[in-house]
Formats: C-alpha cells, structure tokens, sequence
C-alpha cells in the first residue's frame, strides 16, 4: 500500500537511474530473471546515493 503515490513513481525513478548507473538493464514491469547479484547491486547504488544525499544535506 502506496500513502503518497507520487512516492511510488518517484522510487521507481530511483530505482531506474541506480541500475543505469551500476550497468543492470531494468526493464518496466516484471524484472524477476535478475541475478541476486544485479538485484543487490541496485539497492546498494540507491542506499549509496540516499547517504550521499544525506550528507550533503548535512553540510
């Protein structure tokens, strides 16, 4: 369940620009034939770029 669901279509942007970012073509809808190992890339290139931004915003 999406609360805002401008939430949902902004973390899906996210999620798209991480796995460009770390080289995993991700495609819309289902993305189930990822390795574990593309899947974990992505998430670690997001959390990457949320402390990135954390910081930042620290400054």
């Amino acid at each position: 369940m999406t609360v805002v669901p401008e939430a949902k279509e902004a973390l899906n942007r996210f999620k798209m620009e991480a796995a460009a970012e770390v080289g995993v073509n991700l495609k819309q809808g289902y993305n189930g034939d990822l390795t574990a190992k593309q899947a974990g890339s992505i998430g670690g290139q997001m959390v990457k770029k949320m402390i990135e931004s954390y910081e930042n915003s620290m400054k």
